[in-house]
């Protein structure tokens, strides 16, 4: 199978998403190919395989037609977020089996780490514990989305979170406490309890849940639980109600009915569980009809898993007549129009051989107001006001092709001067050390770079020109890479996007007018304490070549790439956002140490062709993770900092703050392309 995830409709069947694309979407096998993210000899194999198993007779299987047409429908009809639905006719299995297991499909597809799990109870939420395992995952919690029952019934609320939890290796938060009590006082008095408010604490930090519907009839869960002992049903069915989600009654259009129980339930509230951004609600037959429209009418649920025979009665209740099938599919295929495969990217230029002096001839101009050349060399600039006499001047440099680094970080508050060298290489020694010796104010210079071959040689021999003529340079080489080398071998790792946070603290510390022992001190923990990683879905493309510098395949992504385009630690299929990032994260938290109510900083940088819009989605799910991790987000940076020319991708870099980096990285700046307190 491909890297793109089966839509939940197909379940788990590749071949039943392959002959619907062909034969109802009326794809081309390339176009299927694509979409599926597998090869073409595949697709043919899918479909000709689907036709021996007897899925498709020219058209599919009529009781997964059903099934596939009743979940699109449902879907679109109802404003799902996705809908699975199981065949309603096939006898292997009982239909609570069927849908624990259709339910396990969709958490193993929507459960992240960092998710915290509302769990309601029944049989058909108990089905979908024991059908579900899932590995890999970090800092998951599963809290009761109600309180205790005293039945001592096999799928009571407590035993299906406790299931649940163990079935993905989580956490398991129970309630403390019954889910009907005495009197509206008794229960606020038990939710007055600390523990207990501790626990409904945690259920309010809620992304996903689970759980089952429950009908009024004799069998339900909701009369096995005991709850109609403390109310007659008599009393809630002269109410209007028609069913029971997580211990709340509702009403066939989803009102929240208020009946007797409503101020003695323990729970999670109607209001709360619509809030929760992903919602699944597992439950079937005919019975359940109007409970399940309540639940979809009132917005309660966004996922839904039933069978095909509840979801056409649920369609027919809501006033939809006539589903639609596919049809036929005529036995010629169109022939798709020839790709036509550039050999170069296409890019604003005049000469190639000119293109980094013709860019900071026109980054002096734009900016102008913050930096000069400096005299003697066309490759280093220095801050205007520089230098300042008693300051620790900052030197910072690498090659062109990454902007806004490094040029953009030169003026108040971070760099005095910074070197530029051809795109991806170093600057060469001279201009090193003409930056180094414009921007001296007599307390000597710290000098910033990337641990890279190249930069490391030059700026040495800079250091020991600079030193000859009196000057005192400390180095730091910055190695925040975590993909690039094991921890163990920290000082070999490369120097990325975190280069910006470490020149803003060690900029912070110039600035204040620390020595130059203080401030090599302050940028050797700022650089020690973060960490970075990056993907990339695109390589970049070289000015002088206009061609790509090395290859992904088009379902693929290189995990932890250099800004060099350098191998990462692995080639893998391409993934969603959240499943990226939350692949970053873990490998980040495996090497930072922190404790809940740390403090952290975050830059979610663009590798030059990635649009803010997708580094939003990215920093939502970052700060997601940290928060599920107890740690608070003291400065956030999300844009274009590090790029490599016009690669897609993204890196991500966290800083472990102490007070005297968060009071570094809060003190104000102003350059070209990073400001604070200005």
């Amino acid at each position: 199978m491909g890297s793109s995830v089966i839509p939940l409709k197909f379940g788990d069947d590749p071949q039943v998403w392959a002959c619907w694309l062909y034969y109802e979407d009326r794809l081309t096998q390339s176009e299927i190919a694509e979409a599926m993210g597998i090869s073409r000899a595949t697709v043919n194999a899918y479909l000709a395989d689907a036709r021996e198993r007897g899925i498709v007779n020219i058209t599919l299987d009529p009781q997964r037609l059903a099934s596939l047409t009743v979940a699109q429908e449902l879907k679109r009809h109802f404003g799902l977020h996705d809908c699975l639905v199981v065949p309603s006719s096939e006898p292997a299995a009982s239909l609570i089996d069927r849908l624990g297991a259709a339910g396990s499909l969709v958490l193993r597809q929507f459960v992240r780490s960092g998710d915290t799990i509302a769990v309601g109870w029944g049989r058909t939420i108990l089905s979908v514990a024991a059908a579900t395992t899932l590995t890999g995952l970090q800092d998951v919690r599963v809290v009761q989305a109600t309180g205790s029952v005293t039945t001592g019934q096999p799928d009571s609320p407590e035993i299906c979170a406790a299931r649940l939890a163990s079935a993905i290796q989580a956490e398991c938060v129970p309630i403390t406490a019954p889910s009907i009590v005495s009197s509206s006082a008794m229960r606020d008095m038990l939710m007055a309890e600390p523990l207990i408010q501790s626990q409904f604490q945690a259920l309010s930090h809620a992304s996903r849940a689970v759980f089952g519907v429950s009908s009024l009839r004799p069998n339900s869960t909701i009369h096995s639980s005991g709850f109609f002992d403390h109310a007659p049903l008599q009393t809630y069915l002269g109410l209007n109600a028609v069913g029971v989600i997580a211990g709340r009654f509702i009403d066939v259009q989803g009102r929240s009915v208020r009946g007797p129980l409503g101020d003695r339930t323990l729970g999670i509230s109607l209001e709360s569980l619509r809030g929760i951004e992903r919602r699944i609600a597992v439950a079937g037959g005919i019975d359940k009809v109007p409970a399940i429209l309540g639940t979809l009418r009132g917005g309660y649920a966004d996922i839904l898993v039933t069978d095909a025979a509840t979801g056409k009665a649920l369609l027919e209740a809501d006033g939809v007549k006539g589903l639609t099938r596919p049809t036929q599919r005529p036995q010629t295929e169109p022939s798709a129009p020839a790709e036509v495969q550039r050999r170069h990217v296409k890019k604003f230029l005049n000469d190639p051989d000119d293109i980094v002096d013709e860019m900071l001839d026109g980054a002096v101009r734009a900016h102008g107001a913050y930096l000069e050349p400096v005299p003697g060399t066309r490759r280093a600039f220095m801050a205007r006001e520089a230098p300042r006499e008693g300051k620790v001047g900052l030197v910072v440099g690498g090659g062109s092709g990454h902007e806004p680094c490094f040029l953009g970080y030169v003026g108040p508050g971070m760099a005095d001067a910074v070197a530029v060298g051809n795109v991806f290489s170093s600057p060469p020694p001279d201009p090193i050390a003409r930056a180094a010796q414009a921007v001296s104010g007599g307390e000597g210079v710290l000098f910033i770079y990337g641990n890279y071959a190249g930069d490391t040689m030059n700026f040495e021999m800079a250091a020991e020109l600079v030193q000859a003529n009196g000057i005192p340079v400390r180095t730091v080489v910055t190695t925040d890479d975590i993909a690039s080398s094991r921890a163990e071998d920290r000082d070999g790792r490369r120097g990325v996007a975190g280069n910006v946070l470490i020149f803003k603290a060690a900029g912070a510390a110039c600035d204040k007018g620390w020595s130059l022992d203080a401030c090599e001190r302050a940028a050797r923990k700022a650089n020690l304490q973060t960490y970075t990683m990056g993907v990339a879905l695109e390589p970049c493309s070289m000015p002088q070549t206009r061609r790509y510098n090395f290859s992904i395949g088009p379902q693929d992504m290189e995990v932890g790439v250099g800004i060099h385009g350098e191998p990462g630690v692995a080639r893998e299929p391409m993934q969603s956002a959240d499943a990226v990032v939350d692949m970053v994260m873990n490998r980040i938290f495996t090497e930072m140490p922190s404790q809940s109510g740390d403090r952290v900083a975050v830059l979610v940088n663009s590798f030059g062709s990635t649009p803010l819009m997708e580094l939003y989605v990215l920093y939502r799910r970052v700060e997601q993770r940290l928060k599920t991790k107890g740690l608070t987000v003291a400065a956030r940076w999300v844009g274009h900092y590090c790029t490599s020319l016009d690669m897609v991708g993204a890196s991500i870099s966290v800083m472990h703050l102490d007070d005297e980096l968060a009071e570094l990285l809060a003190h104000p700046c102003d350059t070209p392309f990073f400001r604070v307190g200005k």
